[in-house]
């Protein structure tokens, strides 16, 4: 069953006067303003980011970097002994030190170290200087060599390191309280490739 039509009270009727006042009719031609599509402006592509370019390096035109060369010639770790053993003042008597230098007196016994090692030859030269005093000799003649020359040296290779060592090794213990005198050889007896060793007499 409908409902039925029911009058307007006098508050309701007023309020709708109100809104019915303020109403302005549209002017002719005049039409509601179109909304605008809803869909979104797309966003730019993001750009990465550019790292900031170093700047370039470069070599002056014509110029190389050079290579160190290693040294083409020898050295010596110490001066030479042969020299150092001439301005030695003397432990034996000057007069038979002198015909000692002069290649007057006969060695009794020899060595010679010629293509020994080092470590080879030291005990070699130990051998043969105490078995010598103990045998009563006094002057023996040791050969060295006067090592390899320079063109067929290795870099950095000290050239006669036994005719360096020699020296030293005789007048360092075991040997050195059996040895008086140590002197360049004559060149009739080897030169500057050889040293004569006068011994103490056997206690």
């Amino acid at each position: 069953m409908g409902r039925g039509r029911r009058d307007l009270t006098e508050g309701e009727r007023a309020l709708w006067q109100q809104v019915a006042d303020s109403a302005r009719p549209l002017r002719s031609g005049t039409s509601l303003p179109a909304l605008e599509s809803a869909e979104a402006t797309p966003l730019p592509d993001p750009v990465a980011p550019r790292a900031a370019a170093l700047p370039a390096v470069r070599m002056p035109a014509g110029r190389r970097v050079a290579r160190p060369q290693p040294p083409s010639a020898t050295f010596d770790l110490a001066p030479d002994p042969h020299a150092a053993l001439d301005r030695a003042h003397p432990d034996m008597d000057r007069r038979r030190f002198e015909s000692l230098r002069r290649g007057r007196l006969a060695p009794e016994a020899r060595l010679d170290l010629h293509g020994m090692t080092a470590e080879r030859a030291h005990g070699a030269l130990m051998s043969f200087i105490l078995g010598a005093q103990a045998g009563g000799l006094r002057l023996v003649l040791v050969i060295t060599g006067k090592g390899r020359p320079p063109e067929e040296s290795g870099f950095l290779e000290r050239r006669g390191i036994l005719r360096h060592n020699v020296p030293h090794w005789l007048n360092a213990p075991p040997l050195g309280p059996c040895v008086l005198q140590v002197a360049p050889a004559h060149r009739k007896h080897g030169g500057g490739g050889a040293y004569y060793v006068y011994l103490r007499r056997r206690r």
